[in-house]
């Protein structure tokens, strides 16, 4: 397993989310990727992007202006969880 950190501070919504997106593709099933963004709207657009997806917010965070969540990509339908 591993983490990739993809830094899309500055970018407002919706760029955070779809560029995550982006990088989930590239990952294998249980990889996590980190993300730093300073859009305030980020908190709950991840949220509700790991809902929609199924993908794991394992962690949010918001230190001085800067949040970061952390995804852990989901198993192909059918597939165990790593």
């Amino acid at each position: 397993m591993t983490e990739t950190l993809l830094d899309v501070k500055g970018m407002t919504c919706p760029l955070p989310v779809l560029r995550a997106n982006k990088a989930l593709r590239s990952l294998q099933p249980g990889d996590r990727l980190r993300v730093l963004a300073t859009d305030r709207a980020a908190m709950g657009d991840f949220k509700a992007f790991c809902q929609e997806t199924g993908h794991a917010l394992v962690a949010a965070s918001e230190e001085a202006g800067v949040f970061s969540f952390v995804i852990r990509k989901r198993a192909p339908a059918g597939a165990p969880v790593p």
